[in-house]
């Protein structure tokens, strides 16, 4: 009988969007094995979003916020795993899936969402740290793990990207729902260069886009105001480097060879922000906090995208080194422990 895989996540514009987007990465693999997969959780709001789910089939339900209740829920309904993604998730669901004999694997960012007591523990980011309490062997750890949807592997070239724009085009993203307001304070700066460029902004709300569109551009300058899409991947190919939030996106642009820019949005993605940068993985752009008042964070930011717009043999060294470190398997290692693991339980 085919493993019944629940992914519990939530998706909402305050709350952002990636937990969501990064369980679709591991639907994708699982059913395409032959599972059923069935989102415990709300999606709201993101319009998007809600259409992908929809055009993989996926059924979407109501989770109990008891975790005993949620535990007898899934027992219930014959699920075999649950995959645990968002920090605001009762700590105790873990421990509660187990009783119900219900294999447990806990998605987390360092410490963010480590509370669990799993089967399995899932941290995707580039140099992750081995939980101590956990044994290594139930511990996926690094961008060897890391998930990605069907649309992002669609659109990963065969060799690494050469900046072939003039003037370059940059993207700038930030999340499903920009939830932090972050591309009315990155867009700025970017054309605070002076620096001829076309810029593609995704305007996650209204609020979002009204203030892009009342930015001003200089000489040789464009800037093109986007709804958020649901195969992001498609555009960035168009583009020949990002400025994106320092969460699942980078995994994203690095497997795609995509030369990015990083904001640090928010505390949550400091480690994963300072791990790649300091790496020359990615190019540091600052953190959004003093991005937006900050004199000497502002200008610092204005400098590094110059030097990288204008440097296309450091790009292709980002996308090298980008498509080098992460191979887009990740989301088969994943699901070959956490299938392997029902089979044990089974």
């Amino acid at each position: 009988m085919p493993a019944h895989i629940a992914l519990r996540c939530d998706a909402h514009p305050a709350t952002g969007t990636g937990h969501v987007v990064r369980c679709l990465a591991l639907g994708d693999e699982l059913t395409a094995r032959g599972a059923q997969v069935t989102i415990w959780g709300e999606i709201t709001g993101v319009p998007w979003l809600q259409k992908q789910v929809e055009a993989r089939g996926f059924a979407v339900l109501p989770a109990p916020v008891d975790p005993d209740a949620l535990a007898a829920e899934a027992s219930h309904r014959g699920i075999d795993a649950m995959v645990l993604d968002g920090y605001h998730l009762d700590s105790r669901i873990a421990a509660a899936l187990g009783a119900a004999d219900i294999v447990a694997l806990s998605v987390l960012d360092d410490t963010f969402g480590g509370g669990h007591e799993a089967d399995l523990y899932l941290d995707q980011n580039f140099g992750a740290r081995p939980l101590a309490r956990v044994p290594r062997e139930r511990q996926l750890l690094g961008l060897d793990y890391a998930l990605f949807r069907d649309e992002v592997l669609r659109h990963r070239p065969a060799s690494p990207r050469s900046m072939n724009g003039s003037p370059p085009r940059v993207l700038a993203v930030f999340g499903g729902s920009d939830p932090y307001a972050a591309a009315p304070v990155v867009v700025p700066l970017l054309l605070a260069t002076g620096r001829a460029v076309d810029i593609v902004a995704v305007a996650a709300r209204q609020e979002v886009a009204d203030a892009l569109d009342a930015v001003s551009i200089g000489p040789g300058q464009r800037l093109d105001v986007v709804s958020p899409t649901p195969d992001l991947a498609r555009l960035a190919a168009t583009c020949d480097l990002a400025v994106t939030a320092a969460g699942s996106s980078v995994w994203e642009f690095l497997c795609l060879g995509l030369p990015s820019l990083l904001v640090c949005v928010v505390d949550n993605q400091a480690p994963g922000y300072e791990a790649v940068t300091e790496q020359g993985l990615a190019v540091p752009f600052g953190h959004l906090s003093e991005l937006r008042d900050d004199p000497a964070a502002r200008a610092t930011a204005v400098a590094a995208a110059a030097d990288l717009m204008g440097d296309p043999g450091r790009c292709t060294t980002l996308s090298e080194r980008g498509m080098a470190l992460v191979d887009g398997l990740g989301r088969s290692r994943v699901a070959d422990a956490l299938l392997g693991a029902v089979a044990r339980r089974r």
